[in-house]
């Protein structure tokens, strides 16, 4: 096998927080066996400008707890087209880039995945604050974003609870209820609105408020994943059913910004290196993933048909003790 000279890194899709860390890594990674680290700037539409910066060790110094990414991220729908995956072939061949690294969900995978088809060696590293690629048990990102809507819930049901009021609050995670569930126990939510169960109004909130209420409970907080949304809607019933005031909160992007947690920074650095390890010992075309407490590496035509499951017991649990 020849010798790897150049391994470029990107960062693609939604941002997380921790995937500083995991570039900081990986580009030290690759200086410790003499291979050049190349960053792409803007995810694959850099790819396609031939957007590339040269790294050492110094230009990745002191960025662990900093969010967002350092090599910036976009979305590209000239990508997704023929002559847009020929434009970033033509900057890999023209840059001598050996292997990729690419950071993100499973969108950044796709891409990856299309590169690993026409030929190029890629690594993929999961990045995504919802939790939802099916390969690995964690994503990059979850844990700052978890205990980002935490505090910000934690601070609204203060207020909420001296006005005696009900808090309909709705979390990011897409089409996954991951990131719902996890806050929404370390919360005490009175219910827990989700993608992967279809929800009654009268069955999951309205009697969850009144039990609550019965037992002496004088304020309601209502989390509802991004998939589901309808937080508008699930207030106005509220208040009409129960005769309680109820008020919406849509975190939004904030659960994606801020200094990523000691895990995520942790997690993203042992994924960097490993996925520069994978590059060096020729295992190509692969995800990095952490399944059963390990680091380890999942082909990617593989890891592409993999689906996760909710947590079903972690719901029952935040089910169980909302009373």
């Amino acid at each position: 096998m020849d010798k790897l000279r150049r391994i470029g890194i990107l960062t693609s899709g939604g941002d997380a927080p921790g995937m500083n860390a995991a570039i900081r890594s990986a580009v030290r990674n690759c200086l410790q066996h003499d291979v050049d680290p190349i960053g792409i700037r803007r995810g694959f539409q850099g790819l396609i400008n031939a957007d590339t910066i040269e790294m050492d060790a110094r230009s990745v110094n002191g960025i662990t707890d900093r969010g967002g990414t350092i090599l910036y991220t976009a979305r590209s729908e000239e990508f997704m087209q023929p002559q847009g995956l020929e434009r970033a072939l033509r900057t890999c061949k023209y840059m001598g880039i050996d292997g990729l690294i690419c950071i993100g969900g499973d969108g950044t995978f796709r891409g990856a995945k299309a590169l690993s088809d026409a030929g190029v060696n890629v690594i993929g590293i999961p990045g995504t604050i919802d939790n939802d690629i099916g390969c690995s048990h964690y994503t990059i990102g979850f844990d700052t974003a978890a205990n980002t809507a935490m505090l910000a819930i934690d601070k609204l049901a203060d207020t909420m609870q001296s006005h005696e009021r009900v808090s309909v609050c709705e979390v990011m995670g897409r089409h996954a209820g991951h990131l719902a569930v996890y806050v929404g126990l370390a919360v005490g939510a009175t219910s827990i609105i989700i993608p992967e169960f279809p929800f009654d109004f009268e069955r999951d909130i309205a009697e969850q408020i009144r039990e609550g209420r019965m037992r002496g409970k004088h304020h309601h907080l209502i989390i509802v994943a991004e998939g589901v949304g309808k937080c508008d809607e699930i207030s106005k019933r509220i208040t009409e059913e129960t005769g309680l005031e109820a008020r919406t909160t849509i975190l939004g992007y904030i659960q994606r910004g801020g200094s990523p947690s000691t895990r995520d920074r942790v997690m993203a650095s042992r994924m960097g290196h490993f996925a520069v390890e994978q590059l060096l010992a020729g295992n190509r075309n692969q995800i990095v993933c952490y399944r059963d407490s390990r680091i380890v590496a999942v082909p990617i035509d593989d890891a592409m048909n993999m689906t996760k499951q909710l947590d079903a017991y972690m719901y029952k649990v935040a089910y169980d003790i909302s009373i």
